[in-house]
């Protein structure tokens, strides 16, 4: 018997299995009814509404209710959901035994003390039938599992059969037979009493009274055990009943009796401490499980499990007969498994699934199961042990399995047996097994013992490699050289159930029944997990992952000890292998299963672990990763940046974007969550990270003042800080008034303030120690003469701030570091594209160099020949012949002879690092950097048509500058200056380029700001800050075509915004007088709806054109631009206004004036007369922004960019050495 679970409590006189969920309900002599999970071993509940013992309880089958019956004469049916009885069915008069539902009709059971048998309605909450004829105790009642019978069993030594077909027909069918049929009915009523029930067979053969009986769930049959001690089994037809045969051996009263629901067998257990097994056919005891002191009174199976319980004088045990495992060996693509005596082989990949032999029986109709299978491919032979638990009845079994085979009528295989405990192969030819005296025995092929091993005392063995074993003891499991005879390892683990070895024996599974051990093979222990449901099997993935599961759970785990869960299961399962997504695994009932897993959840993790971040990278796109727990997984190994890939809620999003410091994903989990703590937050981390941009909006949202007015003082913005004084005095906060006018030097205010406040003595004293004496005067006349009592200090100082040197509008500059592997993935995939490696052609210019080097000469040894070898060899060859004989030279001057005669010569200049940058560049960065303004001019008219270069000179002379650094190095020697590269490790002295200042990063930075200024309306400062930024794109150089786009769509954005802007500043200073000039006006800002802006922009220029064109009339064209701002999705109380407008243009949609704007004809806007040029009509561009204008301003400078020339051809800006491959 295997015990599954047990509990301690008062005498159990009542069991029920749930038929699907994992329950059971036990009812106690006290009055108490247990609801208990065997599976999680835990108590669920309790209900003690019983007055005395309970001694029937029941599950319904369908419905989330059960009955129970007790000492106190009453039924109650419960709702374990609701957990509170329904109601009470009153009617016995004395203490009730059974009660049972009826598996279809809305029917209980009910037997009792009161020598009757009642049938109650659950649903009318009546009885609707009482059954007599027992003249003792009814001790037990029960219903057929499919016929209209009851079986009954009392103490007056009798077992009585009940049709209650006419119950059925009365109750459950009313009607159905007609008048004929009612009126037959009601005639046997008046003549013989109640047709309900009618008792169609009598029992008799017990010698005292029955205490239980029941039907089989399929064959006529039935089982009683009564005070006489003994079982007897009974079978019945339409007619008549007899006595089969009875069991005997039982030595007290036998309290409860039943068939297994799968073999032939039956259970019983007695007042005598035992449960007996015992074979149907021949009716003999097979098992017999005894306890010490516990008598045994009842006892039930499981409808669909192979569960039993049995309740007894100190709890209940829930208990298997025998293991459910099917054995089962695994080799490359083949599953050989044990099925009905027969040796069974699925083959993975094709499905196909065949009998290979039948297994040899060894007479008698109960064979014990084969509980393990070791298979050897070399020679094609299986060990099957069958272990019984007991050493001395323990065997197995060598089989060869046969190469040819019938499978539709296998033959019965002749298989060598031997007594043993376990048997496992070690090599090709021999196998150990482990003797009823638990040594270690070598054999043969031919189960011949080859040499006895002494080894370390163990109970079982298990595989470990050719010429290894793995030992377990009670405490340890042991590796265990069989060649060597000695023990190389050993881990400590209690009763090790299970050894599962990866495929290449480099790592092992421990399986206990809550463990699961991972080890190296040297059984180092690199991983444990305790599961608290119990484990049942376990499989190697092709990536190195353990694959387990419990009983309703399939599991991961790495060899860091990270697991989850892969999914959960319905019942039990044993794993044979895994490949990709497919578990292959075999059930209880024998029958091989394919399951789907995701696996992607642990592959995830391996690859982090595993340092492989492309594939994390690959995954993070591709796969669908979500929940708490991979985000607190990443979080613990320190990746948040991979955990805002799947994060949605934005709390868990902004703590993130602040536990890796991105400044750009919290602010916007800021806004969105709008919450004073996140904004505090958001603050402090910007403040250290020296983004004084996102403080000051913190603090405005926070509306931190004091903060906000010492962040304008320490970054020099003057201008805000007057504003703060002016806020401060709206507020009406004196202390933030005074100290915003001593943060600006305002001293005129701070008088005011100290006036204002009362404190005229101090503003007296401010007045005269700033030197305002007209103020001074003012004041003292309206001091008293006690307040005048006061001196000025002789020595008193002016109390002013320092004047900023320079306004600090960028944020402070922060040292270039390394990006993670995720944020570069990140930001190239916000670029468009993957980020590309450049490569050596990048670098070197290739020209007709390679032409001019001659040819290495390799002797006959493939060794370059030595110099001068050719000359020596050909001296007729005239190879070395200079041709110099007839030269004409003049004399030499003075100085220019060698140092050998005397004379000085001095050492030849070298080329300049500005120089060595020009000749290695065609950048004009580079050109600008070296000085050489000449030629970065030439390049940047030839590659983008420029040609007014007076905007570009504070560019020009900034590369200069940022270009080199200078130090001195005596007082009396002029600055030495140095030529920093952006090329330094592969540099050298003619191979170095310019360390470039203006980095793209810079100009995305601004561009930021001009995108607030823009918002705020400032569209003369935006156009200059955009031109600006357009401006330095000619002037950055980037390594790589994800840079190089991210430059070219800046250039495409300052385009748009400047062309955009100051056609809206044009718009607003044209007269708005006439009718032409407002027809004009919507012109113009229809057009602006076209440029290609930020959505939050867009929104603005369509609510500008919406309003001109309903002013206008055109409510046809206004409905348009409506519906264009809805789909951007507006603010409420913008949306809510436009609705208004849309619905207001769709009752009249006409356009009373006509305008020069056809919105669904595509069309770009002059740059200078911001008219339409229309798709097929003739137009010019600017080379350098690409901006569109009529023919008619081709030559003339573009005034987009102001430095560029219309239609002038270029071949286009360079701005990285890969554009010239």
């Amino acid at each position: 018997m295997l015990t599954k679970f047990e509990t301690k409590s008062a005498r159990v006189k009542g069991v029920a299995f749930h038929p699907n969920r994992p329950w059971i309900l036990s009812s106690l002599h006290n009055g108490v009814i247990q609801l208990w999970d065997y599976r999680m071993c835990t108590l669920i509940d309790r209900y003690d509404e019983h007055d005395g013992p309970v001694r029937g309880v029941d599950f319904h089958c369908n419905q989330p209710i059960f009955v129970s019956g007790g000492d106190d004469y009453k039924i109650k049916v419960w709702n374990y959901k609701q957990k509170r009885c329904l109601f009470t069915l009153l009617g016995h008069l004395d203490y009730i035994r059974t009660c049972f539902f009826h598996k279809e009709y809305p029917w209980i059971l009910s037997s009792s003390d009161d020598q009757t048998i009642r049938v109650w309605n659950w649903q009318s909450r009546n009885c609707i039938c009482v059954i007599t004829g027992h003249n003792h105790y009814v001790m037990c009642a029960q219903f057929h599992p499919s016929e209209d019978l009851i079986v009954s069993a009392s103490l007056d030594q009798t077992i009585r059969v009940w049709d209650i077909s006419g119950l059925r027909k009365k109750t459950a069918q009313p009607g159905l037979g007609g008048l004929e049929e009612q009126i037959k009915g009601s005639g046997q009523t008046d003549l013989f009493g109640s047709s309900d029930a009618i008792v169609k067979h009598v029992l008799e053969g017990h010698d005292r009274g029955v205490n239980w009986v029941t039907f089989h769930p399929t064959m006529p049959l039935i089982i009683s055990g009564a005070d006489d001690r003994q079982v007897k089994l009974w079978r019945m037809n339409d007619t008549k009943a007899w006595e089969v045969d009875t069991c005997r051996g039982h030595y007290n009263n036998v309290s409860c009796a039943l068939f297994h629901p799968r073999q032939d067998l039956i259970l019983s257990n007695s007042e005598d401490k035992s449960i007996r097994v015992w074979d149907m056919s021949k009716r003999t005891s097979i098992q017999t499980f005894r306890r010490e002191n516990d008598r045994f009174w009842v006892m039930a199976a499981h409808p669909t499990l192979n569960l039993f319980v049995a309740g007894h004088d100190t709890g209940l045990v829930v208990f298997k007969l025998e293991r459910e495992r099917p054995p089962y060996a695994v080799y490359q693509n083949k599953l050989y498994y044990v099925k009905d005596r027969y040796l069974r082989l699925y083959e993975m990949g094709t499905s196909k699934d065949v009998a290979v032999m039948q297994l040899k029986r060894n007479g008698g109709s109960y064979r014990p199961p084969v509980s393990s299978m070791s298979y050897n491919p070399a020679e094609n032979a299986v060990l099957l042990t069958t272990n019984t638990g007991n050493a001395d009845s323990s065997a197995y079994e060598l089989y060869n399995i046969p190469k040819d085979y019938d499978s539709a009528n296998p033959d019965v295989a002749e298989g060598k047996r031997s007594s043993g405990v376990a048997a496992v192969w070690v090599a090709r030819n021999r196998f150990t097994v482990l003797d009823r005296s638990h040594q270690l025995v070598v054999k043969n092929l031919r189960n011949e013992v080859t040499k006895k091993v002494p080894a370390a005392t163990c109970d079982m063995i298990f595989y470990a490699g050719t010429g290894s074993l793995l030992l377990r003891d009670s405490e340890h499991v042991t590796l265990f050289d069989v060649q060597q005879r000695r023990s190389l390892a050993k881990v400590k683990m209690a009763k090790c159930k299970h050894v599962v070895w990866s495929a290449d024996m480099s790592h092992v599974a421990l399986i206990s029944k809550h463990y699961v051990i991972i080890c190296n093979r040297k059984l180092d222990t690199l991983a444990t997990i305790h599961e608290s449901v119990r484990l049942k099997s376990a499989a190697w993935d092709d990536s190195g992952v353990l694959v387990y599961n419990t009983s309703n759970h399939i599991k991961y785990a790495l060899s860091n000890g990270d697991n989850g869960i892969i999914r959960t299961l319905d019942l039990p399962i044993y794993m044979a292998q895994v490949k990709g997504n497919t578990v292959y695994c075999l059930d209880r009932e024998c029958k091989t299963r394919v399951l789907s897993i995701d696996s992607t959840e642990f592959k995830f993790k391996l690859a982090l672990v595993n340092r492989k971040y492309d594939e994390v990278l690959h995954m993070v796109r591709n796969a669908k990763l979500v929940g708490q727990a991979i985000i607190a997984y990443l979080q613990k190994k320190g990746y948040p940046e991979v955990a805002l890939h799947f994060v949605k809620d934005e709390r868990t999003r902004f703590a993130l974007a602040l536990e890796c410091g991105n400044i750009e994903i919290a602010l916007e989990s800021a806004r969105a969550l709008d919450d004073k703590e996140c904004w505090d937050k958001l603050s402090d981390m910007a403040l250290a990270q020296g983004n004084h941009q996102v403080v000051e909006m913190a603090y405005q949202r926070t509306k931190n003042f004091s903060r906000l007015s010492f962040l304008y003082l320490i970054t020099g913005n003057m201008e805000r800080l007057k504003k703060m004084v002016k806020i401060a005095e709206i507020r009406k906060d004196t202390a933030s008034h005074y100290h915003n006018a001593l943060f600006v030097g305002d001293v005129r205010e701070r008088i005011k303030i100290l006036r204002t406040s009362g404190q005229g003595p101090l503003a007296y004293l401010t007045a005269v120690t700033h030197g305002l004496t007209e103020e001074a005067e003012e004041i003292k006349q309206s001091l008293g003469e006690e307040e005048m009592a006061i001196a000025v200090h002789p020595r008193a100082k002016l109390l002013r701030p320092p004047p900023p040197i320079l306004q600090s509008d960028q944020n402070w500059p922060l040292l270039t570091t390394t990006r993670s592997f995720f944020e570069q993935s990140a930001t190239a995939r916000t670029a468009g594209g993957p980020k590309l490696v450049a490569d050596f052609d990048a670098v070197v210019k290739v020209e007709g160099g390679w032409e001019d080097d001659e040819e290495v000469i390799l002797d006959e040894e493939g060794l370059p020949a030595a110099v001068g070898e050719e000359g020596e060899d050909d001296e007729e060859g005239g190879g070395w012949d200079a041709g110099d004989d007839d030269l004409e030279l003049p004399d030499l001057e003075p100085g220019s002879a060698s140092v050998s005669e005397g004379y000085f010569v001095p050492p030849t200049k070298g080329t300049s690092q500005a120089q060595v940058w020009c000749n290695n560049s065609q950048l004009p960065a580079d050109h600008a950097a070296a000085g050489s303004l000449e030629t970065a001019m030439r390049l940047l008219h030839d590659q983008i048509g420029i040609v007014e270069f007076a905007p570009l000179k504070p560019l020009f002379m900034q590369a200069y500058s940022t270009a080199r650094t200078s130090f001195v190095a005596l007082a009396s020697l002029p600055p030495l200056f140095t030529y920093p590269h952006r090329n330094w490790q592969d540099a050298g002295a003619k191979k170095g380029l310019a360390a470039v200042g203006l980095q793209l990063g810079t100009l995305v930075q601004r561009l930021q700001s001009a995108y607030q200024l823009a918002t705020q309306g400032k569209f003369n400062d935006a156009v200059s800050k955009f031109r600006l930024i357009l401006h330095g794109v000619p002037f950055i150089v980037v390594e790589n075509r994800q840079e190089l786009t991210e430059a070219q769509q800046l250039i495409g954005i300052c385009r748009e915004y400047i062309l955009g802007l100051s056609m809206e500043v044009s718009r607003k200073e044209l007269p708005k007088a006439s009718l032409e000039d407002q027809k004009r006006s919507s012109e113009m800002a229809a057009y602006f709806t076209h440029c290609n802006l930020q959505p939050v922009h867009l929104m603005l220029a369509l609510r500008t054109a919406q309003n001109l064109f309903y002013k206008l009339k055109n409510f046809k064209t206004c409905s348009s631009f409506a519906r264009r701002l809805l789909e951007l999705g507006p603010k409420p109380e913008m949306a809510q206004q436009t609705r208004k407008v849309l619905q207001a243009c769709d009752k009249n949609p006409h356009d009373e004036h006509r305008l020069q704007y056809d919105e669904h004809n595509p069309f770009t806007i002059c740059g200078s007369s911001y008219k339409p040029i229309y798709r097929g009509k003739e137009s010019v561009k600017c080379p350098f922004c690409e901006a569109t204008f009529l023919p008619a301003y081709k030559g003339t400078v573009c005034p987009v960019d102001q430095v560029a020339e219309i239609g002038k051809d270029s071949i286009g800006l360079r701005l990285s050495p890969t554009q010239f491959r």
